[in-house]
């Protein structure tokens, strides 16, 4: 019962996500061949909310569910980590044609190919759990 908040809210995710048209490869597409703002406005917009949630988290002291203060720790600047995530990040959007959480949103709308790729990306995640203390950091 206590997951229930949670499932009802990743719903209303990809009920946002579908009606936006983000999950869409037509608009994807468009992105990657600048053709149109519509993907650039909606992820300008998450970045947007997202500094302001972080701002009001850290003003308010809001608290995670386990009633733990929620902290946020400033990482050491590094080129390499952001060139080579970016890169895998961006060739993995583009060939798949989706990133992680519109993934989950397209295999709700019934695009059960999009198992494959979930999984692809579980499988990934845990190599680089793997092999992470051996990545530049």
């Amino acid at each position: 019962m206590k997951l229930l908040k949670f499932l009802l809210l990743g719903i209303f995710f990809g009920i946002i996500m579908t009606k936006s048209e983000v999950i869409s490869w037509f608009r994807i597409q468009e992105m990657f061949r600048f053709q149109a703002f519509h993907m650039y406005g909606v992820i300008g917009t998450a970045v947007i909310l997202g500094v302001i949630v972080v701002a009001l988290i850290k003003k308010i002291k809001l608290k995670s569910t386990e009633g733990n203060p929620i902290e946020f720790h400033d990482k050491a600047f590094s080129i390499y980590r952001y060139l080579f995530g970016g890169i895998i990040f961006g060739l993995g959007w583009a060939l798949t044609g989706a990133c992680p959480g519109p993934i989950f949103v397209l295999i709700g709308n019934g695009y059960v190919v999009f198992i494959l790729i979930a999984l692809s990306a579980i499988a990934g995640t845990f190599t680089y759990g793997v092999i992470w203390d051996k990545l530049p950091h």
